[in-house]
Formats: structure tokens, C-alpha cells, sequence
């Protein structure tokens, strides 16, 4: 098993970078992006799931790391509500809604796994070598 020694290794993040460019896509133009507070909203949370992974990961604790990811992965289920929001008002439709929605699922998923995994091993999640 290869060890990980820099965040943007980690599969978690680079599913939810996938997720900010996402955000910003469906941001960028329409309804959405026309409405600065769940715009803005939307794209806070996508980017604070990416960022707390990489702060997390950079902690100097197994416990410290777990509660980054604790946010990250609620940041993640609160893009998955606005997205919610967003097909309500009828910003986005279903056909935008659902892969979007999936991302988020997926990044969220990721996370927990993650999480779980560093809270099982703590040794090895506790020391990482940073680049």
C-alpha cells in the first residue's frame, strides 16, 4: 500500500475539486447565478468541502484531521440541500439536479470513508509526510 504524503493525492479531494468546478459551472450563467445569496452559498460550501480536506490533512492530529473532514463532509450534504433548493425554485432542472447531486453524494461518501479509515489507523493518518 503507497502512503500518502500530499493532500491532492487523496481521492476525497480530488472528487471534490471536481465538485467546486461543478458548482461554479452551473454559477456561472441562468437563474442561479442571478440570485448572489444562494449563488454564493452554494459555491462557499463546494469550496469548503475541498479546503477541509487539504487543512485536515495538514493537522498534526488523527482527531484534528477527523474534524476537518467532519466539516467537510457536512459542507458536502449542505451543497447537496442547495442543489435542492436550487431544483425547487426551478433554477436548475432534473436532468442538471441529479449528476450534481451525485457528485456531492459521492464526495460525502468519500469523506466518511475516509474519516473511518484515519480513525481506525490513526498511526498512519497522524504523521503524514507534507510536500
Amino acid at each position: 500500500m503507497t502512503s500518502i504524503t500530499k493532500f491532492d493525492d487523496l481521492i476525497a479531494w480530488q472528487e471534490a475539486r471536481t465538485l467546486v468546478k461543478m458548482i461554479y459551472k452551473i454559477t456561472a450563467d441562468g437563474a442561479l447565478a442571478k440570485d448572489f445569496g444562494m449563488r454564493d452559498q452554494i459555491q462557499r460550501a463546494s469550496v469548503s468541502v475541498m479546503t477541509n480536506i487539504a487543512e485536515g490533512f495538514d493537522c498534526e492530529s488523527t482527531a484534528e484531521f477527523a474534524r476537518f473532514l467532519g466539516i467537510a463532509r457536512r459542507s458536502a450534504v449542505e451543497v447537496q440541500s442547495l442543489l435542492y433548493a436550487a431544483l425547487d425554485v426551478e433554477y436548475i432542472n432534473q436532468d442538471i439536479f441529479k449528476p450534481y447531486c451525485e457528485q456531492a453524494k459521492k464526495c460525502k461518501g468519500l469523506i466518511g470513508g475516509l474519516k473511518q479509515g484515519i480513525l481506525k489507523n490513526p498511526r498512519r493518518a497522524s504523521s503524514p509526510s507534507h510536500s
